[in-house]
């Protein structure tokens, strides 16, 4: 995987002006286009897209500041069709369009080459299970909240508080099936995520496909798969955070499994009466390798 991400990042220098073909790194690899576009992201701490414009935009500064060809030239050669969407590209980088850099020398924020190591973090085992599931539904409270890869999401936070306790308890009630208990799920997240982006994040518990359930309830259908499921346990949510982030620097890349697409899945099995510390599962969709 290591090597593939590498990959990845060289073939961003080669095609700064065209399209990167993600796809065929990944089948060169045996590897999914998904997979390694969530793995780039979690170890690069930017998505892959994000990534390529900040690359196009800090190698087209210097043309700009040189004077090689007119800001159209300099457009088409790093694929894009207008000066205009050129300059808003140059201007969200480096924060002033093409033309008062070229005037002023800068300001300019250089985006450098990524390069991706494997590195041996101590000697702590992470508890992991592999689990086959027949397809199940995941039902309770949705809502549209922005993605956030540390600290407490604050908008999920108030989205679960005006919840009464009969509403946790009833949903509680419901479950009836793995992941056991009342489940923090997050979906709709694209391979290329961005801290910022928005998902779905439901608030509720796992029951047997086909099951009916109050009309009051949102829903996602969960088709049948494997599973590798962490145990985290420690200060909330930080050490749950940690744990999803040792998953793509150790774990990933030192097993035969892959991320498929579907929901991530939190399940709570223990906590402090104020939350600030818990032992939770989380459960990630995989495939083999």
């Amino acid at each position: 995987m290591i090597s593939a991400l590498n990959r990845l990042a060289d073939l961003v220098e080669e095609r700064l002006g065209a399209e990167v073909d993600v796809a065929a790194v990944a089948r060169a690899v045996g590897s999914s286009e998904y997979h390694l576009r969530r793995m780039f992201s979690s170890l690069a701490g930017m998505p892959l897209s994000e990534y390529v414009r900040r690359r196009r935009m800090t190698v087209a500064a210097a043309d700009v500041v040189r004077g090689e060809g007119d800001l159209l030239a300099i457009a088409v050669r790093y694929g894009y069709g207008s000066a205009e969407a050129f300059g808003r590209a140059f201007k969200a980088v480096h924060g002033a369009g093409p033309g008062d850099v070229r005037r002023d020398g800068g300001p300019l924020r250089a985006q450098p080459q990524v390069r991706f190591r494997l590195t041996v973090e101590g000697s702590e085992p992470m508890e992991t299970r592999i689990v086959e599931r027949p397809a199940f539904r995941l039902v309770g409270h949705a809502a549209r909240v922005p993605l956030n890869y540390e600290g407490v999401n604050s908008q999920i936070q108030e989205h679960v508080a005006r919840l009464p306790a009969s509403e946790h308890q009833r949903l509680k009630d419901l479950g009836d099936t793995e992941p056991a208990g009342l489940l923090a799920v997050s979906d709709d997240i694209g391979p290329d995520a961005a801290e910022g982006t928005e998902l779905t994040y439901l608030h509720g518990v796992a029951v047997t496909a086909g099951r009916d359930v109050p009309d009051d309830l949102d829903s996602i259908e969960v088709p049948g798969g494997t599973w590798a499921v962490f145990r985290s346990s420690g200060n909330y949510p930080e050490e749950l955070q940690r744990t999803w982030a040792a998953t793509a620097t150790e774990w990933f890349p030192s097993n035969p499994w892959r991320l498929r697409p579907g929901p991530s899945i939190v399940a709570t099995l223990e906590r402090a009466d104020d939350f600030s510390t818990a032992t939770s599962e989380l459960w990630l969709p995989v495939e083999p390798q």
